[in-house]
C-alpha cells in the first residue's frame, strides 16, 4: 500500500479535526518535514536551557560549598595579625574600676613606746605602775602596803647596786611593797632614758646587787640584815628588781618556796604592768 491512497496517516502532532479535514488530499511531505523540524528544533532548545539552568544551579551548590570550605579553612588559619582573642573587646563588658595599690602602714609596737623617753611620755609614779590595794595572782592575793619615788636611784639600793645604776644614768626609782601571810616582798623599778642604759644596768648587777626594802603601812622592817631573796630583770628603759623574804626577819633558804613564788609573782606582774604602758601609749598613737 503507498501513502498516495487510501487513509492518510495519523499525524500525532495534528487535532483530530485537521486529521478529517485531509481527506483523500495527499500530504504536502516537505511541509510536514519542515514542522517537524521546527518541533524537533524547539525540543532541543528547552533542553539545551533546562541543562543550562541545571548546570548553574549545580555551580552555584558548588560555588557556596568552595565558600563555605574556604571559610572553615581561614577559621583554622588565622593570620598571626588578627589580635588574639583575649584582646579583642566584647561588645558588653564594661572596663572594670582600677585602685591605686595601698600597702596598710604596719603595726605600732608597743616595746618602741617604753624604749624612749622621747616616746614613753605617759604619766608614771609608783601608784599608776601599781594600782590599787591589792594584787591577785592566780588565787594568791597580796595585799599593798607603801610606795615610795626618788630622783636619787643610789638612795633606794644597797650593795653593789647603787654604781650600777649611777653609772647608767638612773634617772628615777619607783618602789612598792606587797606582803601575805608574814612573807613581804619590795619591788623596785629603775627608770633610764633608753632601753641600752637599762640592759646594761641588769647585765651589770650581781649577786651582791640589791634594792632596800620598804617597810611601813603595816609592814614592818625585813630583810635589813636576813638574807632573802633577790631577783634582776629589765624590759624597755626600766630595770625592775624584787626582794622577798620574812617580816619576822627569819633567813631564807631554798626550801621556803612559797618566798620564791612571791618573788616570782611580783617580777611577772611588774613585767606585765611595764608591757601594758607600751600598749596604751602605742594605742593612743594609732588612733591619732
Amino acid at each position: 500500500m503507498s501513502y498516495g491512497q487510501g487513509e492518510p496517516p495519523w499525524d500525532p502532532w495534528k487535532s483530530g479535526s485537521q486529521q478529517s479535514q485531509w481527506g483523500n488530499q495527499t500530504p504536502d511531505w516537505a511541509a510536514l518535514a519542515e514542522a517537524s523540524e521546527s518541533r524537533n528544533k524547539r525540543r532541543r532548545l528547552l533542553l539545551i536551557g533546562g541543562g543550562a539552568l541545571a548546570t548553574v544551579a549545580v555551580g552555584a551548590a558548588v560555588a557556596v560549598a568552595v565558600v563555605s570550605a574556604n571559610g572553615d579553612n581561614q577559621a583554622s588559619n588565622t593570620p598571626s595579625n588578627l589580635p588574639a582573642t583575649a584582646d579583642i573587646p566584647s561588645g558588653t563588658a564594661e572596663p572594670a574600676p582600677s585602685f591605686e595599690p595601698t600597702t596598710a602602714p604596719p603595726p605600732l609596737d608597743p616595746k618602741d613606746f617604753i624604749s624612749s623617753v622621747k616616746k614613753d611620755t605617759a604619766p608614771l609614779s609608783a601608784d599608776i605602775l601599781f594600782p590599787g590595794s591589792q594584787l591577785t595572782m592566780g588565787e594568791r592575793v597580796y595585799r599593798k602596803g607603801p610606795t615610795a619615788s626618788t630622783t636619787n636611784c643610789a638612795s633606794a639600793a644597797q650593795g653593789t647596786l647603787p654604781a650600777v645604776l649611777t653609772k647608767n644614768d638612773c634617772t628615777r626609782f619607783l618602789r612598792v611593797t606587797y606582803s601575805k601571810d608574814g612573807i613581804a616582798v619590795t619591788v623596785g623599778v629603775a627608770v633610764f632614758d633608753t632601753e641600752v642604759q637599762a640592759t646594761k644596768a641588769k647585765a651589770e648587777a650581781d649577786k651582791k646587787s640589791i634594792i632596800t626594802s620598804l617597810s611601813g603601812s603595816g609592814v614592818a622592817a625585813f630583810c635589813r640584815t636576813a638574807i632573802c631573796r633577790s631577783t634582776t630583770n629589765s624590759y624597755g628603759r626600766y630595770a625592775y628588781f624584787t626582794l622577798a623574804g620574812f617580816s619576822n626577819g627569819k633567813d631564807v633558804t631554798e626550801k621556803d618556796a612559797k618566798v620564791f613564788t612571791t618573788g616570782d609573782d611580783l617580777a611577772e606582774f611588774t613585767f606585765r604592768q611595764i608591757r601594758r604602758r607600751g600598749e596604751a601609749q602605742a594605742s593612743a598613737a594609732a588612733a591619732q
